[in-house]
């Protein structure tokens, strides 16, 4: 499992725990598994796509920038 973390300035959007992450990277979407790489990437418009419980969710969002090791995604994002 990943440790998704999505955050803004002002509040925590998601801490959550899943087995995989869909980003919307500027020159397109990615997705992140158990032991990725470690990746710094900056985030375009887009859903943060991510299962929770069985259930797909979404956060929207129109920029930010996202951290990726040790199994856990920290993306610091605007809406």
């Amino acid at each position: 499992m990943i440790r998704l973390k999505v955050v803004t300035p002002v509040e925590t959007l998601v801490d959550a725990e899943t087995p995989i992450v869909t980003l919307p990277g500027r020159k397109g979407r990615f997705q992140v598994l158990k032991d990725h790489a470690p990746l710094l990437s900056s985030l375009g418009e887009g859903s943060i796509v991510y299962m929770d419980d069985g259930a797909k969710k979404e956060v929207r969002i129109s920029s930010g920038f996202v951290k990726v090791i040790d199994n856990e995604v920290f993306a610091a994002v605007e809406q």
